[in-house]
C-alpha cells in the first residue's frame, strides 16, 4: 500500500465535495482518475500530499513514500538552463559526483591520507553506479527531447520560458526523479501528439505507479490498467483501461438496477402483507416481517448522470456537395512557410481533423480557409450555398463585458425572445440567473460552453472549430461528440484529442511542422495504423539496402585458361577446360545465389511500397533516388539469375 483514503468527506464554503470516497493505490499501479470536473479530483491529490486535510475519515500514506505531484504552475531556480532544471532531479547524483572529482583532485597530490581518499572514492563510485549515475544524463536528455525540447533550447534559461513549455519541463523532471507514485494531473495538456504519444509509451513501461487525472480518454486507454471514477462524493474503482470501464460500469448500472427493482417489488409485497395482517391471525408475522423491512439494507436507485448539456445541432441549410477544395495551398507569413502541398476534397457530410505539433500551422491553416489569412499558393475554393461558423480556441470571439445573454443575441434574429434564448442557454447549463453572469466571471469551461452555443444557435452548414473539447470534461465531450455525429453539415476541427477524432473525422490532414502536409481518408487510428505500417515498410527497405550493400559481390567469370604474363598459358592452366573449370563460374553454389535472389526480390517490393506513397510522389529528389536504387536492384536481380542459370547448368555437368 502506497497510501489509502477510508471514508473521506471534504466541505468548501459547506458544499460537499467528497461524501465518504475511499480509495488505495498499491505499488506498481498504473490509475486514471476520472469525473466531472468539480467532482473532487484534484481534492484527493491535494488531501494525498498533505496539502488539505479531511473533515471526516482516514488519509494513511507509508512510512517513507515519496510522491511525486505535478504542479498546475511550475517554478525553477532563477537563472537555470533548461538543461540543468531537467538535471536537477538528480541532486543526489550531483552531489556524489561533485565529491568524486574533488576526490580526484587530492588523489593526483598524492596526499597522505591516500588510502582514506581511495575508500571514500570507492565507496562513492559504488553508490554512483547503484543510483544509475552513469546514465542519468542520456535519460535526461531522451526525457527533455521526448517532450519537445529539442538540443538547441536546452541552453536557454527557464525565464523565458511560456507557461505551456514550464509545464511540460516540469514534468521531464518529475519524470526523472522517479517517486514512489506520481500524481499526475492533465499531464497531456501541454503536449503535442507526438509528446502524448511519446509520454503513452513511456508510462507504458513504467515500474513504480501512478494516478492520472485527465480527459483524455485515448490516453487513459492507453496508459491505465485501473480507473477509479469520482462521482457524488465517492471514489469507485474499476479494472481495465478507460474503454473496459465504460463496458463494467454499464453492466454494474445494469445489475443495480436489476437488484433495485426486484428489492421495490419485494418490499411493496412485504407493505402489503403487513398492512392485511398487522391487526389479524398473522399479526406475529407480520410484525417479524416489518422488522426485517426496517432492517433491510436498501439497494440505491441508478442515478442519472448530471446534466451534461445538449448539444444538438439544428437543421442547417443543406450546401453543395463539394463544400471544400483545396489545391496544392501552402499557408504561413510572409517569409515563414509553415505548411505546403495540401491537397483535399471535403464533401457535404464530411469532417476533416486537422492534427500536428504546435507551430506547425494548424491555426494558420483554418485561418487562411476562412479568408483571414491569404493563402501563400495554390487554391483554396468553398463550394456553393456555403455558410461557415467558427470557433476559436482562444475563446476570442466572446465579449467579456456582455452578460450570458446579451453574447447569445449576437448571433440571434430580431425576433428572438428572451425566453427564447434562455430556453436555449438551459441546453448548455446556464439556467436561472446564471444568464446574467458577465462572460468575464465565467470558468474556462463555462466559456466553451457559450462559445459553442452561439456557434450552434447560428445555424450554419459549415463548423470550423479550432480545439473545442479543451475545455470540456468527458462527458461534455461525450455530448459533443453526439451532436456532431448527428449533424448534417461539414466539419473542420483542429483538435489533439484522438478520442474525439475517430468519433468524428472522416478525413485527417497532418501537418508535420516541416512543411510538409499528409492527407489521409479514414480516422485518426486508421491514420496512425498506416503510417506505422509504412515506417516499418520504410525500415525493412533500408535494411534489405543494406543487406545487400554489405553482401560481397561475386567474382568476374573465369576464362577458360588463365592466361600468363605475356599471352602464354600458366604452367598449371589445362587446355580444354576440363573438370576444374567447370567450378570457376562464379565459385557460388546455387543455394547461395538463391537466398540473394530471394533478398533482392524483397528489396524490389519494398522499393516499389514506398515508391507508391504520396510523399513519394511529391519529392521529385527522393523519387528520383527510389527510382536509382529500383533500377540497379532490376539490374542486380538480372545479373543473378544469369549467375543461377549458369551454376546450376555447371552442377548439372559436374
Amino acid at each position: 500500500m502506497l497510501f489509502r483514503l477510508t471514508d473521506v468527506y471534504k466541505s468548501y464554503g459547506g458544499q460537499d465535495v467528497l461524501r465518504g470516497a475511499s480509495l488505495q493505490v498499491n505499488p506498481g499501479e498504473h490509475v486514471g482518475l476520472v469525473g466531472r470536473n468539480g467532482a473532487g479530483k484534484t481534492t484527493l491529490f491535494r488531501l494525498v500530499t498533505g496539502e488539505e486535510t479531511a473533515d471526516r475519515g482516514d488519509v494513511v500514506r507509508a512510512r517513507g513514500v515519496k510522491l511525486g505531484l505535478l504542479e498546475q504552475h511550475v517554478d525553477f531556480e532563477p537563472g537555470t538552463t533548461v538543461h540543468e532544471a531537467a538535471l536537477a532531479a538528480f541532486g543526489q547524483l550531483q552531489a556524489i559526483e561533485h565529491e568524486m572529482h574533488e576526490l580526484e583532485h587530492r588523489m593526483a597530490e598524492a596526499p597522505e591520507d591516500l588510502d582514506a581518499v581511495l575508500e571514500r572514492y570507492s565507496h562513492l563510485q559504488h553508490e554512483f553506479e547503484r543510483q544509475g549515475g552513469f546514465e542519468y544524463a542520456a535519460r535526461a536528455e531522451a526525457i527533455l527531447q521526448g517532450l519537445g525540447f529539442e538540443r538547441d533550447t536546452w541552453a536557454s534559461p527557464t525565464e523565458i520560458l511560456s507557461g505551456g513549455q514550464k509545464n511540460r519541463l516540469g514534468l521531464a523532471r518529475l519524470l526523472l526523479a522517479e517517486p514512489d507514485v506520481l500524481l499526475l494531473d492533465e499531464p497531456t495538456n501541454h503536449l503535442d501528439v507526438a509528446a502524448v504519444e511519446w509520454l503513452e509509451e513511456f508510462l507504458a513501461s513504467y515500474k513504480s505507479a501512478y494516478v492520472i487525472i485527465s480527459h483524455d480518454r485515448y490516453f487513459l486507454d492507453r496508459a491505465c490498467t485501473r480507473i477509479v471514477e469520482v462521482e457524488l462524493g465517492k471514489a469507485v474503482s474499476y479494472t481495465g483501461n478507460y474503454s473496459a470501464f465504460l463496458v463494467e460500469r454499464e453492466e454494474r448500472r445494469e445489475i443495480q438496477l436489476r437488484a433495485y427493482e426486484n428489492q421495490r417489488h419485494l418490499i411493496a409485497k412485504t407493505e402489503e402483507f403487513i398492512r392485511r395482517n398487522l391487526a389479524g391471525q398473522k399479526t406475529k408475522q407480520a410484525k417479524s416481517r416489518r422488522t426485517m423491512l426496517q432492517k433491510l439494507e436498501r439497494v440505491e436507485a441508478i442515478r442519472p448522470d448530471a446534466p451534461q448539456g445538449n448539444f444538438q445541432l439544428q437543421k442547417v441549410e443543406r450546401a453543395g456537395t463539394y463544400v471544400l477544395t483545396v489545391a496544392e495551398a501552402a499557408v504561413g507569413y510572409p517569409g515563414k512557410l509553415l505548411a505546403s502541398d495540401i491537397n483535399f476534397v471535403l464533401k457535404r457530410g464530411e469532417c476533416l481533423g486537422v492534427i500536428g505539433p504546435n507551430g506547425s500551422g494548424k491555426t494558420t491553416f483554418v485561418r487562411t480557409v476562412l479568408g483571414k489569412l491569404p493563402q501563400l499558393a495554390g487554391e483554396i475554393r468553398f463550394g456553393t450555398n456555403v455558410s461557415v461558423g467558427y470557433y476559436a480556441q482562444q475563446l476570442d470571439d466572446l465579449d467579456d463585458r456582455n452578460e450570458i445573454i446579451m453574447e447569445l443575441r449576437r448571433v440571434a434574429p430580431s425576433t428572438a425572445t428572451a425566453g427564447e434564448l434562455r430556453g436555449f442557454l438551459a441546453r448548455f447549463l446556464f439556467t436561472g440567473d446564471d444568464v446574467y453572469k458577465h462572460v468575464r466571471d465565467l470558468s474556462g469551461g463555462e466559456k466553451g460552453r457559450l462559445a459553442l452555443a452561439k456557434l450552434i444557435y447560428s445555424n450554419v452548414n459549415v463548423l470550423v472549430l479550432d480545439e473545442p473539447t479543451n475545455h470540456l470534461d468527458i462527458p461534455s465531450r461525450e455530448a459533443l461528440e453526439e451532436a456532431l455525429d448527428a449533424y448534417e453539415g461539414t466539419i473542420i476541427t483542429i483538435s489533439h484529442d484522438r478520442y474525439f477524432l475517430d468519433r468524428v473525422a472522416t478525413q485527417i490532414l497532418a501537418l508535420d511542422g516541416e512543411g510538409l502536409a499528409e492527407h489521409y481518408d479514414g480516422d485518426y487510428t486508421e491514420y496512425h495504423d498506416w503510417k506505422a505500417e509504412r515506417r516499418a515498410s520504410e525500415l525493412a527497405a533500408k535494411a534489405a539496402r543494406e543487406k545487400v550493400a554489405a553482401e560481397p559481390r561475386p567474382a568476374p567469370r573465369a576464362e577458360a585458361t588463365a592466361a600468363a604474363p605475356g599471352g602464354a598459358p600458366s604452367a598449371g592452366a589445362k587446355k580444354g577446360g576440363g573438370k576444374d573449370s567447370k567450378k570457376r563460374g562464379g565459385g557460388r553454389d546455387p543455394q547461395a545465389v538463391e537466398e540473394e535472389i530471394a533478398t533482392v526480390e524483397r528489396l524490389l517490393g519494398a522499393l516499389g511500397e514506398e515508391m507508391a506513397t504520396p510523399e513519394a510522389a511529391r519529392d521529385p529528389g527522393r523519387l528520383a533516388r527510389l527510382n536509382g536504387d529500383y533500377g540497379k536492384a532490376e539490374e542486380r536481380l538480372r545479373e543473378l539469375y544469369e549467375e543461377w542459370e549458369r551454376v546450376a547448368a555447371e552442377g548439372a555437368n559436374a
